[in-house]
């Protein structure tokens, strides 16, 4: 009896599976993330790449948030253990309680960026100077690198609004190193969806969150000892 409870615990907690159990994880949240996107990311990828559709494109992506906060949260708390793996419910967990929170960040950072991608888009026919371009880009990115930040913290704290956004524009000044490593995953994003498709990018959204997630966990460490109990 204590052998075979001393095989199971080997098995559960070996290196060949907590690397099992963290492919289940994100293949389960990456179906659970698809499911509930896909009603409106089907039509985003049938729409034509032209700035007119931008409007409806910010419309299409909204359902994102909540199911991108959803497989954040549930990768924070999956487990190593292969004998003990619920990603499907933390999914779930995570979704109903975070819903409203991340729409409340997702909706005006997707507005912000819709905005800005308008002016981009039509940035030929407003006759101002060129070095505006480059400013409208480095605000793009600075509301991304701070819509992250909120993304990350709401989808794993509970904090009031106002505050979610004061810490998530703070951190992105003061940790440079979640700000670099944003970035690049940013850039990684626009890669893949210039090169390849909207579609694509959505079969990398577990993958997407876990790396998020990683590069996130000074911010969520010095918000866990810094403002909780």
């Amino acid at each position: 009896m204590i052998e075979d409870t001393g095989v199971r615990r080997e098995f559960g907690e070996g290196p060949l599976s907590r690397a099992a159990a963290l492919v289940y994880s994100l293949l389960v949240v990456e179906l659970l993330f698809l499911l509930t996107t896909a009603p409106a990311l089907v039509p985003l990828v049938l729409l034509d790449r032209d700035p007119s559709n931008i409007p409806l494109a910010a419309l299409c992506v909204l359902p994102v948030g909540p199911a991108l906060s959803a497989a954040l949260y549930a990768l924070h708390h999956r487990t190593a253990d292969l004998t003990d793996l619920h990603p499907a419910a933390a999914f779930w967990r995570g979704y109903r309680a975070n819903v409203a929170g991340a729409l409340r960040i997702w909706i005006p950072w997707v507005a912000w960026l819709a905005i800005l991608a308008i002016n981009l888009a039509n940035f030929a026919a407003a006759g101002v100077p060129g070095w505006w371009a480059v400013l409208l880009v480095l605000v793009a990115l600075a509301v991304s690198l701070w819509g992250l930040n909120a993304l990350v913290i709401t989808s794993l704290f509970s904090f009031r609004t106002r505050d979610i956004v004061r810490l998530a524009a703070y951190f992105v000044g003061h940790a440079r190193g979640v700000t670099l490593g944003h970035a690049g995953l940013l850039a990684a994003v626009v890669g893949v969806t210039v090169l390849t498709s909207e579609a694509v990018l959505a079969l990398l959204g577990s993958v997407f969150a876990l790396a998020v997630l990683s590069t996130s966990r000074p911010v969520t460490d010095e918000v866990r000892r810094e403002y909780t109990g």
